[in-house]
């Protein structure tokens, strides 16, 4: 196990009818000016705006309001923002959405009170010293970010998607009731739940020894939330399952689970590549992007790749073939995938396959991704060339 530091500061408010504490949550946070950054009319559809400004009204907060955040939110609204909060003198931002709204508010937050461009932090440019501090309504449950230390934001200088991390961005509270994702699409649902088993591949797929608690974590978290989303499948009111994917999102990416770990994320920094390019679900270029990387890289450590296989989907371990057990246990999972309605590759997205070779560029301008395995340019065509077929 490797020496390391957690914190995990965000305040959760979990429950039916939680977001009737947001003013109160607020003002214990100082703010009194509040930014209400949101989708727009989704927002409203599923009557979440009203409920939310009613509890800031009854608290006497002043609220001015941004909305039009997309899925892979685009740096141009938040530089809108940034102005925006400047001139409004706002000393708190309320996120109401799921990863693109909170991660849109984190970067306001962090571009405030920065003398530069606040695409400097992605590029690698800067480090934040300061940031306004940022509340949550969540709403999809996916990303993790409503407790995370991360964000990530699309240029469209060049369509690039770069995270960011910081703990100056951990939100100070997250407001979360299951009953809101009751109105959320069988699509979305998915792949948000996608997106949260994949937090836990991103860290259960370590070469780090002596990690055997937060590998049985991992593997009962993993189990829970096919288990869950199996059931939200099939009955998307269920109040239980809806809870523990709530839930589970937010523990599989507030660091817990990555203690005393070296993580991965090459498959991450690709499927946002392909999530800038084509404004696919986060989630849906995961399950496109997850079985074609384990294909690829399951023999630096057959042992793992069975026990994932074994523990998680159930497989018969075969000792006298473990790489026979292992591949299984991909399948398995891709097989799931698909049963949720998710794609697994280019041509069940309805992809064209003719920008690989910019994908990897891409993906690989800053250097090579991964630990468990380091990819390079031809490491990740080789992987988008799988998932294209």
């Amino acid at each position: 196990m490797e020496d390391f530091k957690f914190l995990s500061s965000t305040k959760i408010v979990f429950g039916r009818s939680s977001e009737k504490e947001l003013g109160k949550e607020i003002l214990e946070a100082g703010g009194h000016r509040v930014l209400l950054h949101h989708y727009g009319k989704i927002t409203h559809d599923i009557g979440l705006y009203d409920k939310v400004v009613s509890s800031l009204a009854k608290a006497g907060l002043e609220v001015v309001d941004l909305d039009g955040v997309m899925p892979n939110p685009r740096l141009s609204l938040a530089r809108k923002g940034i102005e925006l909060v400047r001139r409004e003198k706002i000393d708190f931002i309320l996120a109401v959405g799921g990863g693109s709204v909170i991660d849109s508010a984190k970067t306001i937050a962090i571009g405030v009170p920065y003398d530069g461009d606040v695409w400097d932090f992605y590029a690698g440019k800067a480090v934040a010293a300061k940031a306004l501090p940022i509340g949550v309504v969540l709403t999809i449950p996916a990303t993790g970010s409503e407790a995370s230390d991360g964000a990530v934001i699309t240029n469209e200088d060049g369509m690039y998607k770069r995270p960011y991390h910081s703990d100056l961005i951990r939100p100070r509270f997250a407001v979360m009731n299951p009953e809101i994702t009751y109105t959320l699409p069988r699509f979305q649902s998915m792949a948000g739940g996608v997106d949260i088993l994949t937090h836990v591949f991103e860290r259960y797929f370590t070469h780090t020894t002596g990690v055997e608690l937060t590998d049985e974590m991992s593997e009962g978290h993993m189990r829970a939330i096919v288990s869950s989303l199996r059931t939200i499948n099939s009955n998307p009111n269920d109040y239980t399952a809806r809870a523990n994917i709530m839930w589970g999102g937010t523990l599989a990416h507030n660091g817990l689970l990555g203690t005393g770990r070296v993580e991965d994320w090459g498959s991450h920094m690709i499927a946002h590549e392909i999530g800038a390019k084509y404004d696919l679900a986060h989630g849906a270029t995961l399950s496109i992007v997850f079985p074609s990387w384990m294909r690829y890289v399951y023999r630096e450590d057959v042992a793992r790749f069975a026990r994932f296989a074994v523990n998680v989907w159930n497989v018969r371990p075969d000792y006298q073939d473990l790489e026979k057990t292992a591949l299984e246990g991909i399948s398995r999972m891709e097989e799931f995938f698909r049963s949720l309605g998710l794609p697994t590759s280019f041509r069940d997205a309805n992809l064209p396959t003719d920008a690989l070779d910019e994908l990897a560029t891409k993906c690989v301008k800053d250097g090579p991704v991964g630990n468990f395995r380091k990819l390079y340019k031809e490491d990740v065509i080789a992987i988008l060339s799988a998932a294209a077929e």
